[in-house]
């Protein structure tokens, strides 16, 4: 039974990538102006009966943080319904750019071409940016007779692009002295879309193995390097938990029972955990050149800090500076300051295995999201 006491009721919706779009326009939104939501302004402190639609598009990755964000949320808020559309982090920063969502998802942050792209989206101070959900990508594979597995970034580089072909390759025995290898085929599978987890998978190895990964980092995969393609990252789980021999990567989330490669970093194999991930993240330094809205990281992938575990990605949300009426301003404030809140955190990291937001990143992310108006 759900509470009608303050705040705002959040149904999540998860759109096939096809309907997405017609829903997106079928709600005839602006990304910056968004839903004309219907019922009384908020008043400044927030006590609400706003009705109204939120929009959100992006990464795949965020499907069971948002699972948990809005299925707490809903338990004591009602009025408002935000549609998140899973199709992946290249086409969430592309649909709200483009005007057709209010918020997006992303894996990776906006480059300088797209920052610029926001200030025709959102006026004159642009998009908003900042992380609210930090997990490991785990490398997953499916071998059969092997539970566990090491590996070092030039190998993971190498079996990624098809010069490393068979489980008991000389490389790979290199890094597990000790293990029974089979001599099965290697199915390398990577994300067919343009995806956050990727460009955050191939920056790690760009920092780590540049000489085995001489790709330019992109959240589109290097076609000449083989290998097979899934959609999103249900499609690279399903296809790994498929195929014996086939090794993946995707949000630790995700991954399920397939086993998890630890990760040679310095001297040690690291396994992941939220905790591991999180060594990485606060160690990294803030992109520079950017405005005071925007919290965007360039994170340090090759530490060499004990138990620090790089292959991490820190998942986005990106908003407008400023949105046509107050209505939608108090909708997206409302939302984000949930999602990013102690109580937001804790759920992700219970469901989804996160790292939850240091109190510092914190207070960092309710400044911006506080700086949120009404165009003019």
């Amino acid at each position: 039974m759900f509470s009608y006491s303050k705040g705002i009721f959040v149904k999540l919706k998860h759109l096939a990538p096809s309907a997405a779009i017609l829903a997106v326009g079928a709600l005839t939104l602006s990304a910056c102006g968004g839903t004309s939501a219907t019922g009384e302004e908020a008043s400044s402190g927030g006590d609400s009966d706003l009705q109204g639609t939120l929009t959100g598009i992006g990464a795949s990755s965020q499907k069971a943080a948002m699972d948990a964000w809005t299925a707490d949320f809903a338990s004591e808020n009602s009025g408002v319904t935000v549609n998140y559309s899973p199709d992946g982090s290249g086409a969430g920063r592309e649909q709200f750019l483009a005007g057709n969502a209010q918020f997006a998802g992303s894996d990776a942050h906006l480059d300088d071409d797209e920052v610029e792209q926001g200030k025709e989206a959102c006026g004159a101070d642009g998009a908003y940016e900042f992380p609210v959900y930090i997990s490991p990508i785990a490398v997953a594979f499916n071998v059969e007779g092997v539970d566990e597995l090491n590996l070092s970034p030039a190998t993971i580089a190498k079996i990624f692009k098809g010069e490393i072909s068979t489980w008991n390759d000389e490389a790979i025995k290199a890094d597990n002295p000790d293990a029974d290898l089979p001599d099965t085929k290697i199915t390398a599978v990577h994300r067919s879309d343009d995806s956050g987890t990727t460009e955050n998978f191939a920056e790690y190895l760009k920092a780590t193995a540049e000489k085995d990964w001489d790709a330019e980092v992109s959240g589109d995969f290097p076609k000449d390097f083989g290998g097979e393609a899934a959609q999103g990252t249900d499609g690279v789980v399903q296809t790994v938990s498929d195929t014996d021999g086939a090794i993946g990567y995707a949000d630790a989330s995700a991954v399920g029972s397939l086993g998890k490669a630890k990760v040679k970093v310095g001297e040690e194999f690291v396994e992941l955990s939220a905790d591991a991930a999180s060594k990485v993240v606060d160690a990294s330094e803030k992109v520079e050149g950017r405005s005071e809205g925007d919290l965007a990281f360039d994170l340090a992938r090759d530490t060499t800090e004990s138990g620090a575990y790089p292959i991490v990605l820190v998942s986005y949300h990106v908003v407008c500076s400023s949105y046509k009426d107050q209505e939608t301003v108090d909708m997206v404030k409302a939302w984000e300051k949930f999602v990013v809140s102690e109580e937001g955190q804790k759920s992700a990291a219970d469901s989804a295995g996160s790292a939850p937001l240091s109190d510092d990143l914190r207070s960092q992310i309710e400044t911006v999201i506080d700086s949120i108006k009404v165009e003019g």
